[in-house]
């Protein structure tokens, strides 16, 4: 993701499209805005993780005043800190217990049922939500700019 931001970013401001109103922008009236869904990449991938270490994890904040460039920061910040997760340490967590809980209502699951039905879902979802409103702003995305690098058995 921290690749078509980039991408998006310089589209914007080499065709004078206003990236704060780019922040506040959403695919449908009922929907949340493109800040929202780089916040839950970021909350969904690296805050997946430290939420199975701590046993518990939650909806994200929210913070109102994030521009496109504290996005950025913020996707490429939780992107180099999972990078330096070994996986030794993220099998460790295997088995291990998480609750999600959001208001008064809590949900148990184990780790890897947690990140795989749970996390994985609302990442793909918010990451593809983001894209398409890029897309929408005219940012010349393909396939290939959501997928990222592949790793390939060579």
């Amino acid at each position: 993701m921290t690749k078509f931001l980039e991408k998006g970013r310089e589209h914007c401001t080499s065709n004078g499209i206003d990236l704060d109103a780019v922040v506040e922008t959403s695919l449908y009236p009922d929907m949340l805005p493109f800040r929202f869904q780089i916040v839950s990449v970021a909350h969904h991938s690296l805050g997946a993780i430290e939420g199975v270490q701590a046993g518990v994890f939650g909806p994200p904040s929210m913070p109102a005043d994030l521009d496109y460039e504290a996005l950025q920061a913020m996707a490429g910040d939780a992107h180099e800190k999972i990078q330096a997760y070994t996986p030794d340490v993220v099998n460790a967590l295997e088995g291990s217990a998480v609750e999600f809980k959001i208001g008064g209502q809590s949900m148990p699951f184990i780790a890897e049922d947690f990140l795989m039905s749970f996390s994985l879902p609302n990442f793909y979802f918010h990451a593809t939500t983001a894209y398409d409103i890029l897309r929408m702003q005219g940012v010349p995305l393909g396939k290939r700019d959501f997928l990222g690098q592949m790793r390939l058995n060579m």
